[in-house]
């Protein structure tokens, strides 16, 4: 299960070269239910989600590189690129920015997963995010893979 809340970021916060970050490229082979295909640096996975905005089920499993590239061929809409940088913030949550390059430039998301939900309605955001966009269809990545200037 996965459970989390997604918002719009206007500027990024101080020192973000300082956060580890993962060089992602992702795209989809279905949107309804969500199938989709992920490198994330060195690693391959294919998900399922399911229906849901901020809960929804999701599960993972391997791939290898060569599966990986075979699937690419194979997907609808582009392939969405962006670096995703983990930044920490107070006591148990990890803050998972999303820089998205080329055709969904210069859009930045930032994601918050939550153990309950009862958690994730009491997460209060840093000052540094802007408008919450968690049940807005039009922001979850298999949306904007099928539709990237959806935004403008």
């Amino acid at each position: 299960m996965e459970i989390e809340r997604k918002y719009l970021i206007n500027q990024l916060p101080n020192h973000l070269h300082t956060f580890p970050f993962h060089d992602i490229e992702q795209g989809y082979l279905n949107t309804n239910p969500v199938v989709r295909i992920r490198r994330c640096d060195q690693d391959y996975i294919l998900t399922y989600k399911g229906k849901g905005m901020m809960i929804r089920e999701e599960y993972n499993l391997p791939l290898t590189a060569d599966a990986f590239s075979h699937l690419k061929k194979k997907i609808d809409g582009i392939l969405i690129k962006k670096r995703r940088y983990l930044i920490p913030y107070e006591k148990n949550y990890l803050i998972e920015l999303d820089v998205f390059q080329d055709e969904l430039a210069p859009l930045i998301l930032a994601e918050v997963e939550f153990k309950s939900e009862a958690d994730a309605n009491s997460f209060l955001p840093p000052p540094w995010f802007a408008q919450e966009v968690t049940f807005q269809p039009k922001y979850h990545n298999s949306f904007l893979s099928s539709n990237p200037a959806g935004l403008l």
